[in-house]
């Protein structure tokens, strides 16, 4: 059985490191054993120090790698070059973070690892790659080039899924279409089981205000009442369109999953009502890989004050499954 877990260290500049160590203290032997941490062994080390952290450190070349030090995080080395330790250039950081993502990948998509968790990346280092970020990296690493890829954000009580994920809120509208929404719509479906063992109840919001009831030619009445119709004759248990200002209110209580049309209009009620106590979960790749479900807070670097609870049950989730 793998019971290995892989954690990449993320952004080198925000408060991944800080929230590493604080995860790490809080595990119990058994699962700090099955940690493994993708990384500069000398930049963590460093970030330790300044942030007067007591957390033992071990350096690995590779997974397969035995280590005697049980308590201490092992780190699989990544070379970086910096000076100052919440510092490193843009153009060092990218190098960094795309190593460190595609070893993750080769020892997810290789099953040496149950899954991968990425701490929070800033998604301009990745644009340069064409990527909106890492659930589109990934993806594209898989070999996945019809979009049927999901960005779930999931608690316990429900979970959400953005239909069009990182592009520019303008672009919305003309990206939408009943081909997307379906083929989002059925791995959501094929996927959520996989992990569940459940098929989950979905509902799917309108994108204008009222579910543009005072529009002919709406998005809800072209494209997103008919996905809906052919999704039920596929045995999909969606219903919709739900109208986004209200359904978070109580409606939300009798689904799985809510997909909306765009990122924020999911994903901003989801945090005002569940805060940190959330997790970024990837379907659709050929493996499990999970994030925080919050960005790099380059503005808390340093002050002690980040919230490790989304790291934590990343991890908890991952050795669930």
């Amino acid at each position: 059985m793998i019971n290995k877990i892989i954690i990449v260290a993320g952004d080198p500049n925000s408060i991944n490191s800080e929230l590493i160590f604080k995860t790490y203290k809080k595990l119990n032997k058994t699962k700090k054993k099955s940690i493994y941490l993708i990384g500069n062994f000398k930049l963590l080390k460093d970030q330790l120090k300044k942030l007067k952290f007591k957390v033992g450190l071990t350096k690995l070349n590779s997974i397969n790698n035995n280590s005697n030090s049980q308590n201490k995080l092992k780190i699989i080395d990544i070379p970086l070059n910096f000076n100052k330790p919440f510092n490193v250039s843009r153009k060092e950081a990218i190098k960094y973070i795309k190593k460190s993502l595609d070893l993750a990948h080769e020892l997810a998509i290789s099953k040496k690892v149950k899954g991968i968790i990425n701490c929070p990346i800033n998604k301009q280092l990745l644009e340069k790659s064409k990527n909106k970020g890492v659930t589109e990296y990934l993806a594209k690493k898989c070999g996945i080039t019809n979009k049927s890829e999901i960005m779930m954000i999931h608690n316990q009580k429900l979970s959400v899924v953005p239909i069009t994920t990182h592009i520019d809120i303008k672009n919305i509208e003309k990206t939408l279409s009943s081909n997307l929404i379906i083929k989002k719509v059925i791995s959501l479906d094929l996927n959520f089981k996989k992990i569940f063992n459940y098929r989950a109840k979905i509902g799917l919001l309108g994108l204008n205000p009222h579910n543009g009831e005072f529009l002919k030619n709406s998005k809800e009445k072209l494209h997103i009442i008919p996905s809906i119709i052919k999704l039920k004759k596929k045995g999909i248990k969606i219903n919709g369109p739900l109208s986004p200002d209200t359904v978070f209110i109580q409606e939300f209580k009798k689904y799985d999953v809510l997909v909306g049309m765009y990122h924020d209009q999911v994903l901003s009620p989801f945090k005002a009502i569940f805060h940190f106590d959330a997790i970024n979960v990837t379907l659709g790749l050929k493996y499990l890989r999970v994030s925080p479900d919050h960005g790099p807070a380059i503005n808390l670097i340093g002050k002690n004050k980040a919230n490790f609870l989304s790291l934590l049950k990343c991890i908890n989730f991952l050795e669930k499954r």
